[in-house]
Protein backbone atom coordinates (compact mmCIF):
# COMPACT_ATOMS: atom_id res chain seq x y z
CA UNK A 1 0.00 0.00 0.00
CA UNK A 2 1.43 3.37 -0.97
CA UNK A 3 2.09 5.80 1.81
CA UNK A 4 1.75 9.53 1.30
CA UNK A 5 4.99 11.45 1.47
CA UNK A 6 3.21 14.17 3.44
CA UNK A 7 4.89 14.50 6.82
CA UNK A 8 8.27 13.00 5.80
CA UNK A 9 10.71 14.17 8.46
CA UNK A 10 14.51 13.75 8.42
CA UNK A 11 15.86 12.37 11.68
CA UNK A 12 17.89 15.17 13.36
CA UNK A 13 20.53 12.65 14.44
CA UNK A 14 21.14 11.25 10.94
CA UNK A 15 23.27 13.55 8.84
CA UNK A 16 26.93 12.68 9.41
CA UNK A 17 27.13 10.04 6.66
CA UNK A 18 26.09 11.63 3.32
CA UNK A 19 25.68 8.17 1.75
CA UNK A 20 22.45 7.55 3.66
CA UNK A 21 19.89 9.30 5.81
CA UNK A 22 17.09 8.24 8.15
CA UNK A 23 13.57 9.65 7.88
CA UNK A 24 10.32 9.27 9.80
CA UNK A 25 7.00 8.95 8.01
CA UNK A 26 4.15 8.28 10.42
CA UNK A 27 5.15 5.08 12.24
CA UNK A 28 7.67 4.13 9.54
CA UNK A 29 11.43 4.51 9.98
CA UNK A 30 13.00 4.82 6.53
CA UNK A 31 16.58 5.06 5.32
CA UNK A 32 17.56 6.53 1.94
CA UNK A 33 20.70 5.14 0.26
CA UNK A 34 22.79 6.67 -2.51
CA UNK A 35 23.98 4.56 -5.48
CA UNK A 36 27.07 3.22 -3.73
CA UNK A 37 25.27 2.52 -0.45
CA UNK A 38 22.48 0.76 -2.37
CA UNK A 39 25.02 -1.52 -4.07
CA UNK A 40 26.59 -2.27 -0.69
CA UNK A 41 23.15 -3.08 0.74
CA UNK A 42 22.52 -5.60 -2.04
CA UNK A 43 25.89 -7.21 -1.34
CA UNK A 44 25.11 -7.21 2.38
CA UNK A 45 21.82 -9.08 2.09
CA UNK A 46 23.50 -11.58 -0.24
CA UNK A 47 26.28 -12.30 2.25
CA UNK A 48 26.45 -15.30 4.56
CA UNK A 49 26.84 -13.35 7.80
CA UNK A 50 24.12 -10.67 7.61
CA UNK A 51 20.86 -12.67 7.26
CA UNK A 52 21.55 -14.65 10.48
CA UNK A 53 22.08 -11.37 12.35
CA UNK A 54 18.70 -10.19 11.07
CA UNK A 55 17.03 -13.47 11.95
CA UNK A 56 18.33 -13.44 15.53
CA UNK A 57 17.43 -9.78 16.07
CA UNK A 58 21.01 -8.65 16.64
CA UNK A 59 20.53 -6.03 13.95
CA UNK A 60 17.24 -4.17 13.58
CA UNK A 61 14.62 -5.59 11.26
CA UNK A 62 15.17 -4.12 7.79
CA UNK A 63 13.61 -4.54 4.35
CA UNK A 64 13.85 -2.76 1.01
CA UNK A 65 10.76 -0.74 0.04
CA UNK A 66 9.63 1.45 -2.83
CA UNK A 67 12.01 4.45 -3.19
CA UNK A 68 8.94 6.55 -3.97
CA UNK A 69 8.30 6.64 -0.19
CA UNK A 70 10.96 9.34 -0.01
CA UNK A 71 10.54 10.50 -3.59
CA UNK A 72 12.20 13.77 -4.46
CA UNK A 73 15.11 13.20 -2.09
CA UNK A 74 17.25 11.59 -4.80
CA UNK A 75 17.99 8.26 -3.13
CA UNK A 76 18.75 5.16 -5.21
CA UNK A 77 17.13 2.80 -2.69
CA UNK A 78 15.04 3.03 0.46
CA UNK A 79 14.94 0.69 3.46
CA UNK A 80 12.31 0.36 6.16
CA UNK A 81 13.53 -0.41 9.69
CA UNK A 82 11.69 -1.73 12.69
CA UNK A 83 10.79 1.02 15.14
CA UNK A 84 12.70 0.90 18.44
CA UNK A 85 10.17 1.25 21.30
CA UNK A 86 12.10 4.03 23.06
CA UNK A 87 15.30 5.67 21.86
CA UNK A 88 17.89 6.11 24.63
CA UNK A 89 21.40 7.54 24.78
CA UNK A 90 24.58 5.83 26.06
CA UNK A 91 24.90 8.28 28.96
CA UNK A 92 21.56 6.93 30.19
CA UNK A 93 22.83 3.34 30.35
CA UNK A 94 24.39 1.48 33.25
CA UNK A 95 27.86 -0.08 33.17
CA UNK A 96 26.45 -3.50 32.32
CA UNK A 97 24.32 -2.07 29.54
CA UNK A 98 27.25 -0.25 27.93
CA UNK A 99 29.40 -3.37 28.23
CA UNK A 100 26.79 -5.60 26.59
CA UNK A 101 26.26 -3.04 23.83
CA UNK A 102 30.02 -2.99 23.20
CA UNK A 103 30.14 -6.79 23.06
CA UNK A 104 27.31 -6.91 20.52
CA UNK A 105 29.10 -4.38 18.32
CA UNK A 106 32.28 -6.47 18.44
CA UNK A 107 30.38 -9.70 17.79
CA UNK A 108 28.84 -8.19 14.66
CA UNK A 109 32.20 -6.89 13.46
CA UNK A 110 33.81 -10.28 14.12
CA UNK A 111 31.13 -11.91 11.96
CA UNK A 112 31.46 -9.28 9.21
CA UNK A 113 35.24 -9.31 8.67
CA UNK A 114 35.62 -12.90 7.36
CA UNK A 115 32.78 -12.15 4.92
CA UNK A 116 34.66 -9.12 3.56
CA UNK A 117 32.67 -6.44 5.40
CA UNK A 118 33.47 -3.98 8.16
CA UNK A 119 31.67 -1.08 9.84
CA UNK A 120 32.47 2.53 9.06
CA UNK A 121 31.48 3.58 12.56
CA UNK A 122 32.10 2.32 16.08
CA UNK A 123 29.79 4.64 17.99
CA UNK A 124 27.69 3.60 20.96
CA UNK A 125 24.87 5.56 19.32
CA UNK A 126 24.69 2.81 16.68
CA UNK A 127 23.02 0.59 19.27
CA UNK A 128 19.63 0.70 20.92
CA UNK A 129 17.55 -1.58 23.14
CA UNK A 130 14.52 -3.83 23.08
CA UNK A 131 14.12 -3.97 26.84
CA UNK A 132 17.40 -5.48 28.02
CA UNK A 133 18.39 -6.80 24.59
CA UNK A 134 20.83 -4.60 22.64
CA UNK A 135 20.28 -4.21 18.90
CA UNK A 136 22.53 -2.71 16.21
CA UNK A 137 20.60 -0.09 14.24
CA UNK A 138 23.05 1.56 11.81
CA UNK A 139 22.64 -0.62 8.73
CA UNK A 140 24.29 2.11 6.66
CA UNK A 141 27.52 1.55 8.59
CA UNK A 142 28.29 -1.77 6.87
CA UNK A 143 30.75 -1.48 3.98
CA UNK A 144 33.17 -3.79 2.13
CA UNK A 145 36.60 -3.91 3.75
CA UNK A 146 39.67 -3.01 1.70
CA UNK A 147 43.14 -4.55 2.01
CA UNK A 148 45.35 -2.78 4.49
CA UNK A 149 42.48 -0.72 5.86
CA UNK A 150 42.21 -0.45 9.67
CA UNK A 151 38.82 -0.48 11.34
CA UNK A 152 37.48 2.99 10.63
CA UNK A 153 35.24 2.81 13.69
CA UNK A 154 38.02 2.02 16.17
CA UNK A 155 38.42 5.58 17.48
CA UNK A 156 34.66 6.01 17.97
CA UNK A 157 34.46 2.64 19.69
CA UNK A 158 37.20 3.64 22.12
CA UNK A 159 35.75 7.07 22.83
CA UNK A 160 32.10 6.10 23.30
CA UNK A 161 32.35 2.49 24.56
CA UNK A 162 35.76 1.24 25.66
CA UNK A 163 37.02 4.35 27.48
CA UNK A 164 33.82 4.79 29.54
CA UNK A 165 34.08 1.12 30.52
CA UNK A 166 37.73 1.56 31.55
CA UNK A 167 36.74 4.53 33.74
CA UNK A 168 34.18 2.40 35.55
CA UNK A 169 36.19 -0.82 35.80
CA UNK A 170 39.60 0.62 36.70
CA UNK A 171 38.79 3.89 38.49
CA UNK A 172 35.28 3.26 39.84
CA UNK A 173 34.01 6.40 38.10
CA UNK A 174 30.50 6.81 36.70
CA UNK A 175 30.96 7.38 32.96
CA UNK A 176 27.55 8.93 32.34
CA UNK A 177 28.56 12.58 32.94
CA UNK A 178 31.57 12.16 30.63
CA UNK A 179 29.49 10.86 27.73
CA UNK A 180 26.73 13.39 28.28
CA UNK A 181 29.25 16.24 28.14
CA UNK A 182 30.59 15.28 24.70
CA UNK A 183 28.55 13.61 21.99
CA UNK A 184 31.75 12.24 20.40
CA UNK A 185 32.93 10.66 23.64
CA UNK A 186 36.15 10.79 25.67
CA UNK A 187 39.35 11.78 23.85
CA UNK A 188 42.53 9.67 24.24
CA UNK A 189 44.41 12.67 25.67
CA UNK A 190 41.84 12.97 28.47
CA UNK A 191 42.25 9.29 29.28
CA UNK A 192 46.03 9.51 29.16
CA UNK A 193 46.05 12.08 31.96
CA UNK A 194 43.91 9.80 34.15
CA UNK A 195 46.00 6.71 33.53
CA UNK A 196 49.54 7.72 34.43
CA UNK A 197 52.01 6.02 36.78
CA UNK A 198 51.15 2.44 37.70
CA UNK A 199 47.72 2.91 36.12
CA UNK A 200 49.42 2.80 32.73
CA UNK A 201 49.68 -0.99 33.14
CA UNK A 202 46.02 -1.70 33.83
CA UNK A 203 44.34 -4.04 31.30
CA UNK A 204 43.61 -2.30 28.01
CA UNK A 205 45.34 0.95 28.95
CA UNK A 206 48.79 0.49 27.32
CA UNK A 207 47.37 -0.40 23.90
CA UNK A 208 44.06 1.42 23.65
CA UNK A 209 44.89 4.59 25.59
CA UNK A 210 48.62 5.35 25.41
CA UNK A 211 49.56 3.64 22.14
CA UNK A 212 46.35 4.79 20.50
CA UNK A 213 46.98 8.37 21.61
CA UNK A 214 50.59 8.25 20.44
CA UNK A 215 49.56 6.93 17.03
CA UNK A 216 46.97 9.68 16.67
CA UNK A 217 49.55 12.33 17.47
CA UNK A 218 52.10 10.72 15.16
CA UNK A 219 49.67 10.57 12.25
CA UNK A 220 48.01 13.91 12.84
CA UNK A 221 49.25 15.20 9.48
CA UNK A 222 48.67 12.00 7.51
CA UNK A 223 45.64 11.31 5.36
CA UNK A 224 43.53 8.18 5.67
CA UNK A 225 45.04 6.94 2.39
CA UNK A 226 48.56 7.47 3.79
CA UNK A 227 47.76 5.44 6.91
CA UNK A 228 46.14 2.70 4.82
CA UNK A 229 49.20 2.49 2.57
CA UNK A 230 51.53 2.31 5.58
CA UNK A 231 49.52 -0.52 7.09
CA UNK A 232 49.37 -2.41 3.81
CA UNK A 233 53.14 -2.10 3.43
CA UNK A 234 53.57 -3.38 7.00
CA UNK A 235 51.55 -6.51 6.17
CA UNK A 236 48.27 -5.53 7.86
CA UNK A 237 45.62 -8.06 6.81
CA UNK A 238 42.06 -9.21 7.43
CA UNK A 239 43.46 -11.83 9.78
CA UNK A 240 45.25 -9.22 11.87
CA UNK A 241 42.13 -7.06 11.91
CA UNK A 242 40.09 -10.02 13.12
CA UNK A 243 42.66 -10.83 15.80
CA UNK A 244 42.51 -7.22 16.98
CA UNK A 245 38.72 -7.36 17.30
CA UNK A 246 38.95 -10.63 19.22
CA UNK A 247 41.50 -9.06 21.56
CA UNK A 248 39.24 -6.07 22.27
CA UNK A 249 36.31 -8.44 22.81
CA UNK A 250 38.33 -10.48 25.32
CA UNK A 251 39.28 -7.29 27.16
CA UNK A 252 35.68 -6.00 27.33
CA UNK A 253 34.43 -9.35 28.65
CA UNK A 254 36.91 -9.11 31.52
CA UNK A 255 35.92 -5.60 32.56
CA UNK A 256 33.81 -5.48 35.71
CA UNK A 257 32.48 -2.60 37.78
CA UNK A 258 32.57 -3.28 41.50
CA UNK A 259 29.12 -2.32 42.87
CA UNK A 260 29.32 0.95 44.78
CA UNK A 261 27.70 1.27 48.20
CA UNK A 262 24.24 2.75 47.78
CA UNK A 263 21.37 3.46 50.16
CA UNK A 264 18.94 2.98 47.28
CA UNK A 265 19.96 -0.62 46.45
CA UNK A 266 18.03 -1.81 49.52
CA UNK A 267 15.34 0.86 49.41
CA UNK A 268 12.34 -1.46 49.20
CA UNK A 269 13.31 -3.01 52.54
CA UNK A 270 14.18 0.27 54.28
CA UNK A 271 11.56 2.68 52.88
CA UNK A 272 9.08 2.09 55.69
CA UNK A 273 5.97 0.90 53.85
CA UNK A 274 3.74 -1.44 55.83
CA UNK A 275 2.46 -4.60 54.18
CA UNK A 276 -1.01 -2.99 54.09
CA UNK A 277 0.36 0.16 52.44
CA UNK A 278 2.24 -1.85 49.82
CA UNK A 279 -0.77 -4.03 48.95
CA UNK A 280 -3.09 -1.01 48.69
CA UNK A 281 -0.56 0.85 46.54
CA UNK A 282 -0.18 -2.07 44.14
CA UNK A 283 -3.94 -2.40 43.78
CA UNK A 284 -4.30 1.31 43.06
CA UNK A 285 -1.53 1.27 40.44
CA UNK A 286 -2.98 -1.83 38.78
CA UNK A 287 -6.42 -0.23 38.61
CA UNK A 288 -4.91 2.92 37.11
CA UNK A 289 -3.04 0.90 34.47
CA UNK A 290 -6.22 -0.91 33.46
CA UNK A 291 -8.59 2.07 33.72
CA UNK A 292 -8.17 3.08 30.08
CA UNK A 293 -6.92 1.76 26.75
CA UNK A 294 -3.82 -0.47 26.93
CA UNK A 295 -0.75 1.72 27.25
CA UNK A 296 1.91 1.68 24.56
CA UNK A 297 4.47 3.47 26.75
CA UNK A 298 4.70 3.75 30.53
CA UNK A 299 7.30 5.86 32.32
CA UNK A 300 8.21 4.69 35.82
CA UNK A 301 10.03 7.62 37.43
CA UNK A 302 12.18 6.69 40.41
CA UNK A 303 11.84 3.00 39.56
CA UNK A 304 14.36 1.68 42.09
CA UNK A 305 14.31 -2.14 41.91
CA UNK A 306 11.61 -2.18 39.23
CA UNK A 307 8.74 -3.43 41.38
CA UNK A 308 6.16 -1.19 39.72
CA UNK A 309 7.83 -1.33 36.29
CA UNK A 310 7.22 -5.09 36.33
CA UNK A 311 3.62 -4.51 37.38
CA UNK A 312 3.19 -1.99 34.55
CA UNK A 313 4.71 -4.38 32.01
CA UNK A 314 1.79 -6.76 32.58
CA UNK A 315 -0.57 -4.13 31.21
CA UNK A 316 1.53 -2.15 28.69
CA UNK A 317 3.56 -2.68 25.55
CA UNK A 318 6.72 -1.07 26.93
CA UNK A 319 8.00 0.45 30.18
CA UNK A 320 10.91 2.84 30.65
CA UNK A 321 12.15 2.57 34.24
CA UNK A 322 14.12 5.68 35.23
CA UNK A 323 16.35 5.72 38.30
CA UNK A 324 19.11 8.13 39.38
CA UNK A 325 21.54 5.69 41.00
CA UNK A 326 23.74 3.86 38.42
CA UNK A 327 24.33 0.95 40.82
CA UNK A 328 20.59 0.43 41.27
CA UNK A 329 19.98 0.57 37.51
CA UNK A 330 22.81 -1.89 36.87
CA UNK A 331 21.35 -4.33 39.40
CA UNK A 332 17.90 -3.96 37.83
CA UNK A 333 19.34 -4.43 34.34
CA UNK A 334 21.21 -7.60 35.26
CA UNK A 335 18.11 -9.04 36.93
CA UNK A 336 15.82 -8.19 34.01
CA UNK A 337 18.35 -9.50 31.49
CA UNK A 338 18.55 -12.80 33.34
CA UNK A 339 14.75 -12.93 33.07
CA UNK A 340 15.00 -12.16 29.30
CA UNK A 341 12.68 -9.19 29.84
CA UNK A 342 12.15 -7.27 26.59
CA UNK A 343 9.38 -4.89 27.71
CA UNK A 344 11.27 -2.94 30.41
CA UNK A 345 14.13 -0.58 29.62
CA UNK A 346 16.05 0.63 32.72
CA UNK A 347 17.77 4.01 32.39
CA UNK A 348 20.09 6.13 34.55
CA UNK A 349 18.82 9.68 34.98
CA UNK A 350 18.63 12.36 37.65
CA UNK A 351 15.04 13.59 37.48
CA UNK A 352 16.11 17.08 38.55
CA UNK A 353 18.59 17.14 35.67
CA UNK A 354 16.98 15.04 32.91
CA UNK A 355 18.80 14.51 29.64
CA UNK A 356 18.71 17.70 27.56
CA UNK A 357 18.92 17.93 23.79
CA UNK A 358 22.52 17.56 22.65
CA UNK A 359 24.88 17.41 19.73
CA UNK A 360 24.57 19.60 16.65
CA UNK A 361 22.17 22.49 17.26
CA UNK A 362 20.99 20.77 20.43
CA UNK A 363 18.69 18.39 18.52
CA UNK A 364 21.03 15.67 17.24
CA UNK A 365 20.26 13.76 20.45
CA UNK A 366 16.70 14.40 21.58
CA UNK A 367 15.96 15.45 25.15
CA UNK A 368 14.16 13.10 27.51
CA UNK A 369 11.07 15.31 27.46
CA UNK A 370 10.95 15.21 23.65
CA UNK A 371 11.13 11.40 23.68
CA UNK A 372 8.57 10.86 26.44
CA UNK A 373 4.87 11.44 25.51
CA UNK A 374 3.85 8.48 27.66
CA UNK A 375 0.39 6.96 27.92
CA UNK A 376 0.94 6.41 31.65
CA UNK A 377 3.38 8.22 33.94
CA UNK A 378 4.13 6.62 37.32
CA UNK A 379 5.61 9.05 39.86
CA UNK A 380 5.52 6.98 43.03
CA UNK A 381 7.37 8.21 46.14
CA UNK A 382 9.27 10.74 44.07
CA UNK A 383 7.54 14.14 44.48
CA UNK A 384 8.87 14.76 48.01
CA UNK A 385 12.43 14.00 46.87
CA UNK A 386 12.11 16.62 44.13
CA UNK A 387 10.19 19.27 46.07
CA UNK A 388 11.90 18.96 49.47
CA UNK A 389 15.11 17.06 48.82
CA UNK A 390 16.09 19.08 45.72
CA UNK A 391 14.15 22.32 46.30
CA UNK A 392 12.13 22.14 43.06
CA UNK A 393 8.97 24.28 43.49
CA UNK A 394 5.87 22.12 43.72
CA UNK A 395 4.15 23.84 40.73
CA UNK A 396 7.24 23.06 38.63
CA UNK A 397 7.10 19.40 39.66
CA UNK A 398 3.45 19.10 38.62
CA UNK A 399 4.04 20.92 35.32
CA UNK A 400 7.00 18.66 34.53
CA UNK A 401 5.05 15.48 35.21
CA UNK A 402 2.18 16.67 33.03
CA UNK A 403 4.62 17.54 30.27
CA UNK A 404 5.88 13.95 30.10
CA UNK A 405 2.35 12.64 29.45
CA UNK A 406 0.62 12.49 26.09
CA UNK A 407 -2.70 14.39 25.89
CA UNK A 408 -5.36 12.45 27.79
CA UNK A 409 -2.76 10.18 29.39
CA UNK A 410 -2.89 8.89 32.96
CA UNK A 411 -0.52 10.23 35.60
CA UNK A 412 -0.29 8.17 38.78
CA UNK A 413 1.41 10.21 41.46
CA UNK A 414 2.08 9.74 45.16
CA UNK A 415 2.10 12.66 47.58
CA UNK A 416 3.99 12.10 50.81
CA UNK A 417 2.42 14.27 53.52
CA UNK A 418 4.66 16.63 55.54
CA UNK A 419 4.07 14.53 58.67
CA UNK A 420 5.28 11.31 56.99
CA UNK A 421 8.55 10.02 58.54
CA UNK A 422 10.39 10.27 55.21
CA UNK A 423 9.19 13.84 54.61
CA UNK A 424 10.13 14.81 58.19
CA UNK A 425 13.60 13.39 57.64
CA UNK A 426 14.04 15.50 54.51
CA UNK A 427 12.59 18.62 56.16
CA UNK A 428 14.93 18.22 59.14
CA UNK A 429 17.84 19.09 56.83
CA UNK A 430 16.19 22.28 55.58
CA UNK A 431 15.65 25.71 57.17
CA UNK A 432 12.36 25.85 59.04
CA UNK A 433 9.47 27.28 57.04
CA UNK A 434 11.21 26.85 53.68
CA UNK A 435 8.31 24.92 52.13
CA UNK A 436 5.06 26.51 53.38
CA UNK A 437 3.18 25.37 50.24
CA UNK A 438 4.16 21.73 50.55
CA UNK A 439 0.67 20.64 51.59
CA UNK A 440 -1.76 18.06 50.27
CA UNK A 441 -4.43 20.69 49.56
CA UNK A 442 -2.03 22.78 47.48
CA UNK A 443 -0.81 19.70 45.61
CA UNK A 444 -4.40 18.77 44.69
CA UNK A 445 -5.06 22.33 43.52
CA UNK A 446 -2.04 22.15 41.24
CA UNK A 447 -3.10 18.77 39.87
CA UNK A 448 -6.54 20.05 38.95
CA UNK A 449 -4.86 22.84 37.00
CA UNK A 450 -3.21 20.30 34.70
CA UNK A 451 -5.89 17.63 34.45
CA UNK A 452 -8.76 15.86 36.17
CA UNK A 453 -8.31 13.85 39.36
CA UNK A 454 -10.06 10.61 38.42
CA UNK A 455 -9.25 8.71 41.62
CA UNK A 456 -7.44 9.10 44.93
CA UNK A 457 -6.48 6.84 47.81
CA UNK A 458 -5.02 7.57 51.23
CA UNK A 459 -2.79 4.63 52.15
CA UNK A 460 -3.63 2.81 55.41
CA UNK A 461 -0.73 4.50 57.22
CA UNK A 462 -2.54 7.82 56.67
CA UNK A 463 0.52 9.83 55.60
CA UNK A 464 0.60 9.17 51.85
CA UNK A 465 -2.02 9.77 49.15
CA UNK A 466 -2.13 8.31 45.65
CA UNK A 467 -3.79 10.11 42.75
CA UNK A 468 -4.78 9.07 39.24
CA UNK A 469 -4.97 12.16 37.05
CA UNK A 470 -6.15 12.35 33.46
CA UNK A 471 -3.88 14.88 31.78
CA UNK A 472 -5.45 17.71 29.84
CA UNK A 473 -5.77 17.05 26.11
Amino acid sequence: MAISRTGLRPDPGSFRDPANRVYHLGEDVLRGLDERAAAEWRALVGSDFFPPLLATGKVCGTEAVDPALVGGEGWAAVLRHERIPFVSHPYEWSFGMLRDAALLHLEILRAALPAGFTTKDGSAYNLQWRGTEPVFIDIGSFTPVRAGEPWAGYRQFCQTLLYPLLLGAHLGLDFQPWLRARVDGIEPDQMRRLFGGVRRLLPGVPTHVHLHGAMQRGNAGASTADVRNQLRAAGYSHELALATVRGIEKLVRRLRRRPAASHWVDYQRTCGYTAEDRAAKERFVTEALTAGPPARLVLDLGANDGRYARLAARHADYVVAVEQDPAVVDELYRTLRAERERRILPLVMDLTDPSPGGGWRGVERASFADRAAADVVLALAVVHHLAIGRNVPLPEVVDWLAGLAAPGARVVVEFVHPEDPMARRLLANKPEGLFPDYRREEFERLLTGRGRIADRLVLPSGTRTLYRVTADA
